[in-house]
């Protein structure tokens, strides 16, 4: 079957790790591009994160597209919204009032990329994250905000070990009302309960009438095995998590040497 889309994760995926795209993988994407396949890449960040990503690949126009914040929104590379499901003000001050109590420290993101905390010692994975997406950090309440303030989605985060002693008590509170998901060592994710990256791309190929096995999705993490359950050729970077792994159809090569480029050269060209 030919590949007529490639789903791609950004971090420790797309990128190496020092957060560069290689010259190879640059090429191989480059070319499947010229060759009328559709790159989307499907990220936790805001369209503002992955917009230097587009742009380096030459992704642009209304006739690209890209998943961002986990599946909570499908839009155009030129910034049109196809489909958007985020958490209402109530779901949000519901996360900000229980992560408060327990002294998780975390961040939420409205659908400008702007990055919201009330933590007054902001943690530095927080900062990190707007200075990623070339976007503002505010330090408020839910009081402070408007009333209609939504967000696609929270993000609790802290070091590895920290996160570890608080994944299970989160996903006990919240999984049934909401998709939860450790996104990375660093990052406990909170959003709708239909979002997640296999139901965007499920969108998405339904849009462009393009079929599950038409499509190979490259990732790393936990909150790639949607889109790896979705896509009939699941590709998982040798440096994946172990359950990424497991769940994937072929493991590559590393994010930096050229996992990508290698699977595109087996698979594709």
């Amino acid at each position: 079957m030919m590949i007529k889309l490639i789903a791609l994760d950004i971090d420790q995926t797309l990128l190496n790790s020092q957060s560069k795209i290689t010259k190879d993988t640059k090429i191989a994407l480059q070319r499947a591009l010229q060759e009328g396949i559709k790159i989307v890449l499907c990220s936790g960040r805001p369209l503002a994160g992955v917009s230097p990503f587009l742009k380096e690949l030459g992704v642009s126009g209304d006739e690209q597209y890209v998943i961002t914040y986990n599946g909570a929104l499908i839009e155009t590379v030129s910034g049109k919204i196809i489909s958007k499901q985020i958490l209402t003000n109530a779901d949000y001050r519901r996360i900000v009032k229980y992560v408060e109590a327990h002294d998780m420290q975390y961040y939420v993101l409205d659908d400008n990329s702007n990055v919201y905390t009330s933590n007054h010692d902001i943690n530095r994975i927080a900062v990190v994250q707007a200075w990623e997406n070339s976007a503002g950090i505010f330090v408020r309440t839910p009081d402070e905000l408007p009333a209609d303030f939504e967000i696609p989605k929270a993000a609790i985060v802290g070091e590895k070990e920290t996160l570890d002693g608080f994944e299970k008590q989160l996903k006990q509170e919240f999984s049934n009302d909401y998709y939860v998901v450790r996104a990375a060592d660093n990052f406990l994710e909170v959003m709708h309960q239909n979002v997640n990256k296999g139901s965007g791309l499920t969108q998405l190929t339904e849009l462009l009438n393009i079929k599950p096995e038409e499509v190979m999705a490259f990732g790393d993490e936990q909150n790639d095995l949607p889109m790896f359950k979705f896509a009939g050729t699941a590709v998982c970077m040798g440096n994946g998590s172990d359950l990424a792994k497991e769940n994937a159809d072929y493991v590559t090569d590393t994010n930096d040497n050229d996992g990508i480029a290698k699977a595109l050269d087996k698979f594709i060209f």
